[in-house]
């Protein structure tokens, strides 16, 4: 079979890998994007996480950010914005991340849970001087750069 081009090459590889289904938050302000510090994996992530096997993407993120920044979302409150599949950070390799992300209100007061180490506004470069980088991360910087709502700087 001759592939024509890496997507396609990502195709067949997502047919034989493990996926993990997840919801994340986007939240902008002056061209930066929130982001959660986790202790579990010691890394910066959009806010969000797994959908459990009854939920629709949108009701796990309004779960989920509930849980890690203690404000409470309603539908009306997201948007739908993109899609990431990125190799899942943290987890074995050939295991990919397919998330759903989701416009949320940059007014509210987050606040980092227990489980949440932190909470801060990024641009690009100042992520990349963070160690560890997560793929996902990056692909929602660069949708975000696409669409003007990021600052077009690595």
């Amino acid at each position: 079979m001759t592939l024509k081009n890496s997507s396609d090459q990502m195709e067949t590889h997502l047919y034989n890998a493990k996926v993990i289904h997840t919801a994340g938050l986007i939240v902008y302000q002056n061209k930066q994007l929130l982001l959660a510090f986790s202790k579990h994996k010691s890394a910066w992530y959009l806010p969000g996480g797994k959908i459990d096997p009854e939920e629709s993407p949108l009701e796990a993120l309004i779960r989920e950010i509930q849980e890690e920044l203690c404000v409470t979302l309603l539908k009306t409150d997201l948007t739908p914005l993109f899609h990431i599949t990125a190799p899942a950070f943290g987890e074995k390799e050939g295991i990919i991340m397919e998330q759903d992300c989701f416009q949320g209100p940059s007014d509210l007061p987050y606040k980092a849970s227990s489980e949440i180490g932190e909470l801060r506004y990024f641009s690009l470069a100042d992520y990349m001087a963070q160690s560890p980088i997560v793929p996902g991360v990056i692909t929602a910087f660069e949708k975000l750069q696409a669409a003007g709502l990021a600052a077009n700087t690595r």
